[in-house]
């Protein structure tokens, strides 16, 4: 009953090292460029028989784990290819002269140290800093605030709570654009009227700072309320009467009872904000394209006051053609985040225990 058939083996084991071959085959002649149209076709057909012969490989014992590796596997290997493998070649780029097509020379370095030589870097890890530090409060403090609302007894609160989301579900760059439109021309004819001057928030760096966060604020306050709507309707009904019964105030029963219970929802509304701001390109590019003059950082003029730091590793790489800089700017981001998300998990998690 559990022996296979030695045909069955016979056909595992072909498929497995048949498999196997195609593959290195494909993958030799594409690294070799002969040009063969085939080389795709083999590397397909090649993986499919691997697996079909993994399957069918003869053994009960691992046969399960054999199953989950297979259904794993799209997956698995989509993140490699898409994550794991560029961010390694990233990383090894950062330290050569690497022109976005080939590597002539190693640098060591000098990447890294050209890097933090220029003032208008520097600044946009500055800016992105306060960025973060703005969207993490306000974020957090707005979409709270919502999510209290949405989960009152007021008429109409799936109206509300589809009318906050609605936001995040425009992209970026028509948010970015549709912004731009209300900065500069519905706010300066708001300021005509009122104050017989007009003034657009875009005009200087410090209000334009200001208008991404606020642009970012209403886009992304909607989504995190979604998560906090979730960890409010956790909290158990009779704690919540029972504290109303003992006399709690409601004042009270927010910041002894729910705010204590809806700790780990804090924890990942923290974290996502956090990751999300650090990350900000589409709208910084769309509503300022990072423009805006800075008269006096460490002696320097500057013409990027609000560009963060994604768009200036965009603007490295794919505008200035300096594709090795880029990359290195970008290990530095990558580490920068990795960091910070890692100690406010630590901290968060701890006040959770606390908690």
């Amino acid at each position: 009953m559990h022996e296979f058939s030695a045909g069955r083996k016979i056909t595992s084991f072909a498929l497995i090292a048949g498999g196997l071959g195609l593959l290195i085959f494909g993958l030799v002649i594409a690294i070799i460029g002969t040009g063969n149209p085939f080389r795709g076709a083999f590397m397909i057909g090649g993986t499919v028989a691997f697996f079909v012969g993994l399957y069918l490989f003869p053994t009960f014992k691992h046969h399960r784990t054999i199953v989950n590796i297979i259904f794993l596997f799209p997956l698995l290997f989509a993140f490699a290819v898409t994550v794991i493998i560029p961010l390694i070649l990233g990383i090894g780029y950062s330290f050569t002269n690497w022109d976005g097509i080939r590597v002539t020379k190693a640098l060591g370095l000098e990447n890294y140290i050209r890097m933090f030589k220029q003032p208008g870097f520097l600044w946009s890890v500055l800016i992105t800093v306060l960025f973060v530090i703005f969207n993490i409060v306000l974020v957090n403090f707005v979409a709270f605030l919502l999510a209290l609302l949405c989960t009152s007894k007021l008429k109409g609160i799936g109206f509300f709570r589809a009318a906050y989301f609605i936001p995040n579900l425009i992209g970026g760059i028509v948010l970015g654009y549709i912004w731009q439109f209300i900065f500069s021309s519905v706010f300066t004819k708001l300021t005509t009227a009122l104050f017989d001057q007009r003034y657009s928030m875009l005009s200087e760096t410090k209000t334009a700072f200001i208008g991404i966060v606020i642009v970012y604020v209403w886009q992304y306050a909607g989504y995190i309320m979604l998560i906090y709507i979730t960890g409010l309707n956790t909290i158990p009904g009779d704690v919540l009467e029972a504290s109303a019964i003992d006399g709690a105030s409601k004042t009270q029963t927010l910041f002894n009872i729910k705010l204590p219970m809806i700790a780990s929802t804090i924890t990942i509304c923290t974290f996502l904000t956090l990751t999300s701001a650090f990350k900000q390109f589409d709208v910084n590019l769309a509503l300022t394209n990072g423009t805006g003059s800075v008269a006096n950082f460490f002696g320097n003029y500057l013409t990027n006051g609000t560009q963060m730091l994604a768009l200036n590793i965009y603007n490295t790489a794919v505008i200035n053609n300096q594709y090795a800089l880029g990359q290195a700017k970008a290990v530095f981001f990558f580490v920068v985040l990795a960091i910070v998300s890692i100690i406010q998990i630590r901290i968060s998690n701890k006040k959770e225990v606390e908690l």
